[in-house]
C-alpha cells in the first residue's frame, strides 16, 4: 500500500544512530509513500526532562516537534531519550491522533537496556514497528485488538516483538478510506 501524499519527514531529536535512520527511510516508503530525514528542525528535548522520573515528557516534545514544522508532510520524530507521559512508567512513543506529528524513542528498544546483548537486527525490526505504530496514530488509527496488528498497543518490549510490521485487514481498510491509500501490486 503507498500514499501519494504527503510525504513523511523524519526528525532525528538529539543523537540518533543515522542506520537507523537510513533503514526507516528505505521501510517506511512501503506503507506510507516518500520518506526524507530533515536535519534542520531545533526541539530542546532538554526542557522536557524531569529529574524525579529521570525521563522526558513525551507530549511536550511532541508539542515543540509539531511547532517546530510546518507543511502538509507527517513528520516523525526519533530520538534516544526515555519518553514518559504522567499516567505510564514509560512509553515507546506518542502521536497526534489525526494529526501531523508523532515521536517515538529507540531508548526501551534496545536489548542493552535488559541487560542483553546487543542486537541490531531486533534493535531495527523494533523500531520500525514504532515507526509504523505512531505514524499510524497521524493517520487517524487508534489502537487495535487484533493481534495480527501492529496497531495494538504494547506495554512492553516482548508485546513489541511479538506485533507484526503491519496493518490487519480493518486498519488498512481504514487507512485507505481516511488518506487515500492505494494498495500497491
Amino acid at each position: 500500500m503507498r500514499m501519494q501524499d504527503p510525504q513523511i519527514k523524519i526528525v532525528p531529536l538529539g543523537a540518533v544512530d543515522r542506520n537507523l535512520l537510513e533503514y526507516l527511510t528505505l521501510t517506511l516508503p512501503e506503507r506510507f509513500g516518500e520518506t526524507s530525514v530533515e536535519m534542520c528542525v531545533r526541539v530542546d528535548v532538554d526542557r522536557t526532562y524531569h529529574s524525579t522520573r529521570r525521563q522526558y515528557h513525551s507530549t511536550e516534545i511532541l508539542a515543540q516537534l509539531h511547532e517546530a514544522t510546518a507543511g502538509e508532510s507527517k513528520i516523525l520524530g526519533v530520538t534516544e531519550v526515555d519518553l514518559f507521559i504522567p499516567i505510564f512508567t514509560f512509553v515507546f512513543g506518542e502521536a497526534q491522533v489525526g494529526g501531523r506529528a508523532a515521536l517515538m524513542s529507540t531508548h526501551r528498544l534496545h536489548q542493552e537496556f535488559y541487560g542483553l546483548p546487543e542486537d541490531r537486527q531486533l534493535w531495527f525490526a523494533r523500531a520500525e514497528k514504532e515507526a509504523v505504530h505512531e505514524l499510524g496514530h497521524a493517520h487517524g488509527l487508534a489502537h487495535c485488538r487484533s493481534f495480527d496488528c501492529v496497531m495494538r498497543f504494547s506495554s512492553s518490549v516482548e508485546q513489541v516483538d511479538l506485533r507484526p510490521c503491519h496493518f490487519c485487514q480493518l486498519c488498512e481498510a481504514k487507512l485507505q478510506d481516511r488518506s487515500g491509500f492505494n494498495l500497491a501490486a
